[in-house]
C-alpha cells in the first residue's frame, strides 16, 4: 500500500466516524421521542405503516451509527443510511431550499458521505479490517 492510499483510507476512517456519531445521535432522539411520535410524523408525511417505519428508522439510524462508528458491515450500513437520506431529502427537506437548518444543505452532505462511504468502504481501523487481516494471517 503506497502512502496516498493508505491516508485515503485513514481519511475514510474519519467519515466513517463522524457519520456514525450524526446517526447514533439521531437515533437516540428517535428512540427518547417514542415510536408513536416519530410514528405520527411519518404519518403526516404519507409514510405507509408509520409506526413500523418509526421503527426500522430509528433501529437502521442507532445501529447502523454503531456499526459504523465500529467499522461493522460499512457499505451495507451506508447503503440503508443513504436510503434514509434520500427519503429524507425528498419528503422533508426538497422543499425548503438549499440551506440549513430545514433545508437540504444538511442532509445532501450525509447521503453524499454515504455513497461514498458505500463505494469506497470504511477506511482505516475497523473491526473488518482487523477481522481481514486476522484471517489472512492464519494458516
Amino acid at each position: 500500500m503506497n502512502n496516498q492510499s493508505g491516508l485515503s483510507s485513514c481519511g475514510l476512517t474519519v467519515v466513517r466516524v463522524v457519520v456514525g456519531v450524526i446517526f447514533v445521535m439521531h437515533g437516540w432522539q428517535k428512540l427518547s421521542m417514542g415510536f408513536q411520535n416519530v410514528g405520527g410524523f411519518l404519518g403526516s408525511l404519507g409514510v405507509p405503516v408509520p409506526t413500523l417505519a418509526a421503527v426500522v428508522l430509528t433501529i437502521v439510524e442507532l445501529l447502523g451509527g454503531i456499526a459504523l462508528i465500529l467499522g461493522i458491515f460499512s457499505r451495507y450500513v451506508a447503503a440503508l443510511l443513504a436510503i434514509d437520506m434520500l427519503v429524507a431529502l425528498i419528503l422533508v427537506h426538497a422543499k425548503n431550499g438549499f440551506f440549513a437548518p430545514k433545508g437540504v444543505e444538511f442532509p445532501l452532505l450525509l447521503l453524499a458521505s454515504n455513497i461514498c462511504l458505500l463505494l469506497a468502504g470504511g477506511g482505516c481501523l475497523s473491526v473488518e479490517g482487523f477481522m481481514r487481516s486476522k484471517s489472512s494471517t492464519t494458516p
